[in-house]
C-alpha cells in the first residue's frame, strides 16, 4: 500500500475550453476505451500468460511492476494519483520511483526478458487493466511519474493535465523517449486542444507504426519513462 503524498496544486492553471462536441466526445471516449480494453484483455490473455511465465523463469517474482503516476487533475489544479501496471522489465533492486533517464546505467538494470518487452512495448499491456478501472483511456497524455514536476508543470501551460491520461498519446507517436520535456508537453497540449475522433485515430494508427518499427525507444534519454 503506497503512502499518499500531500496534494500539490499547479502554480499556474490553464483550463482548456472544450467545444460542445469535444465535451460529448470525452464522455464517449471513456466508454470506447473500456470496451476496447475489455476485448483486448480477453483476446490477449494467452499472450499475458506466456509473458508472465517468461518473466517468472527469467528473474522470478514479482511479475508486475506497480508505480505511482499522475491522473487527471481536479478543476482547481490539485493532482490525482493512481497505480499504473506494467510487466516488470527491470531487476527487483532497481529504484522504482526514478525515471529511466536518471538511472546511472539503465541497460544494466533491464532483465533479459525486459529488453524484448520494452523494445516491443509489450511491457505496457497490463495498462489495459488501468483502462478498465478508468485510470486511463486508450489515447491521452501519458501519465507522468508522481515526482516528475518538470513535466507536470510544463503540461499545466497547455491544460494537458485536465484530461484523462492515455496508454498512448501524441507525444509518444511523435518521438517518445527522444523528445525533451518542453516538446513532449507541447504535443500533449496540441492533443488536448484538438481532442476528438480524428486525433485519437491518428494516434492509434501511428502507435501501430511506431511499435512495429520500434521507433523512439532510447533508454537513458531525457524523456524516457
Amino acid at each position: 500500500m503506497m503512502k499518499k503524498n500531500k496534494v500539490r496544486k499547479s502554480k499556474t492553471i490553464y483550463y482548456p475550453e472544450f467545444t460542445s462536441f469535444q465535451k460529448l466526445y470525452l464522455k464517449l471516449q471513456r466508454g470506447v476505451s473500456f470496451t476496447a480494453a475489455l476485448a483486448g484483455s480477453i483476446i490477449l490473455m494467452p499472450l499475458f500468460l506466456f509473458i508472465c511465465i517468461w518473466i517468472l523463469l527469467d528473474s522470478g517474482w514479482p511479475i508486475f511492476f506497480v508505480q505511482k503516476r499522475t491522473g487527471r487533475s481536479m478543476p482547481d489544479g490539485t493532482r490525482n494519483y493512481f497505480s499504473i501496471y506494467k510487466f516488470r522489465t527491470m531487476y527487483k533492486d532497481t529504484p522504482k520511483d526514478m525515471p529511466t533517464h536518471m538511472l546511472e546505467n539503465p541497460d544494466a538494470c533491464i532483465t533479459k526478458a525486459g529488453k524484448f518487452l520494452r523494445k516491443t512495448s509489450l511491457d505496457e499491456l497490463p495498462q489495459l487493466f488501468n483502462a478498465l478501472k478508468g485510470d486511463v483511456n486508450l489515447v491521452g497524455p501519458r501519465p507522468s511519474l508522481y515526482n516528475q514536476y518538470d513535466l507536470m508543470d510544463e503540461r499545466d501551460k497547455y491544460g494537458a493535465n485536465f484530461i484523462r491520461p492515455g496508454i498512448t498519446g501524441l507525444a509518444q507517436v511523435m518521438g517518445r523517449d527522444e523528445l525533451p520535456i518542453p516538446v513532449k508537453a507541447r504535443y500533449d497540449g496540441i492533443y488536448t486542444q484538438h481532442v476528438g475522433p480524428i486525433a485519437d485515430l491518428f494516434c492509434l494508427i501511428r502507435t501501430v507504426k511506431v511499435v512495429l518499427k520500434e521507433e523512439g525507444i532510447v533508454e537513458g534519454k531525457q524523456g524516457a519513462e
